[in-house]
């Protein structure tokens, strides 16, 4: 089945209202969508939803990274997956949401071509999960009322709280969050690399007593020695995030013992791909996963469901942040249907999403 063209087109996604975590505000997002078509009038579609601070990339910069994968696409056997992320590696290093959507499109192909849904192509056989919800840095109290509209109204049982800018505010947030939410709703917290070493024994340690389960990526992306210590000191689970890009930083996060769960993002890793060989390295060291995503539309958000609900050893989702837009569907309707937190994945063939461009 060779490949016989790739199209990009560049969307727009604009936000209910900013989003801010400790090192960016967001009030929009601009993606690209690929659509690669084949000789067998199969076609798949992938997303590419870049964020320098993380993955180095804007949308400009993924355009043109996209022109130049093009050149090395015609003409490849779309179901050579592996082929073609070794032929993009080395084009070029990084640019890890580029790579990853010509992967999700593959994957959408290969669904097809099987006639399976993308859950399925991936090993799985439950079309369900449950998503988390987040809520982003504001006041302490507007934070906590968010919380209880998002449990109360929305459904949702799970919680992601954006922390690291002022560890008492963070505190007072994550206080009156358990106050207006109740004690069985499960609250973790981001604080996106925000904390010192001190301050994230101190501020997990408060953590601790208001029954958070889990913090991610307390400290700079690089620093998994400090991770480590930090996790040496408390009692709940630390979790990796911007230090984990690949395989390699997750055997070498695993190595050190600095963390309980590693967050696998399609955006930062490249794909479902690689995606597949970091959730291995982590059950292979007895380490939990979680996917992630930046800001997303239903496309990557689909896939990223999909390899939730197709590993065991992915445990938990945060795969909310399409319902962020102002239009969360798009005009891309299909995927999976949404109930509070939990998704159903749909069972048409590939990521199930019925649109075209």
């Amino acid at each position: 089945m060779k490949i016989m063209d790739m199209k990009v087109e560049t969307v727009k996604i604009p936000l209910k209202k900013p989003f801010r975590i400790a090192f960016a505000v967001q009030d929009h997002s601009v993606n690209v969508l690929v659509k690669i078509t084949t000789d067998e009038g199969i076609w798949g579609i992938g997303e590419a939803a870049p964020f320098e601070p993380v993955t180095g990339e804007n949308t400009a910069t993924v355009l043109e990274v996209l022109k130049l994968f093009r050149q090395g696409l015609i003409g490849m056997d779309a179901m050579n997956i592996e082929g073609i992320h070794r032929m993009m590696d080395r084009l070029i290093s990084g640019n890890t949401s580029a790579k990853a959507a010509v992967d999700i499109a593959l994957y959408d192909i290969r669904g097809k071509a099987m006639n399976q849904p993308l859950y399925k192509v991936l090993g799985g056989a439950d079309n369900t999960i449950i998503t988390d919800m987040t809520i982003g840095i504001d006041a302490p109290e507007r934070m906590a009322e968010e919380a209880k509209d998002r449990v109360e109204r929305d459904g949702f049982t799970v919680l992601k709280v954006k922390a690291g800018i002022c560890p008492a505010d963070d505190i007072r947030a994550l206080t009156l969050i358990r106050e207006a939410v109740g004690p069985s709703v499960r609250l973790r917290v981001d604080a996106n690399q925000g904390y010192t070493v001190n301050d994230a024994v101190r501020t997990l340690k408060a953590f601790e007593k208001i029954g958070v389960e889990a913090v991610e990526q307390c400290l700079p992306w690089w620093d998994m020695e400090g991770a480590a210590f930090v996790r040496s000191k408390v009692n709940l689970k630390i979790m990796l995030d911007e230090s984990i890009h690949s395989p390699m930083d997750a055997a070498r996060a695993c190595r050190m013992g600095a963390a309980d769960l590693l967050n696998i993002k399609l955006m930062k890793c490249g794909g479902l791909y690689p995606a597949e060989k970091i959730n291995a390295v982590a059950e292979a060291n007895h380490v939990q996963c979680m996917v992630g995503c930046m800001l997303e539309s239903k496309v990557s958000i689909a896939a990223g469901a999909s390899f939730v609900a197709a590993k065991s050893n992915v445990t938990e989702a945060d795969c909310d942040s399409f319902m962020y837009a102002v239009d969360p569907e798009m005009g891309m309707p299909g995927g999976f249907t949404v109930d509070g937190g939990v998704y159903t994945l749909s069972e048409e063939p590939g990521l199930g999403l019925s649109f075209d461009f």
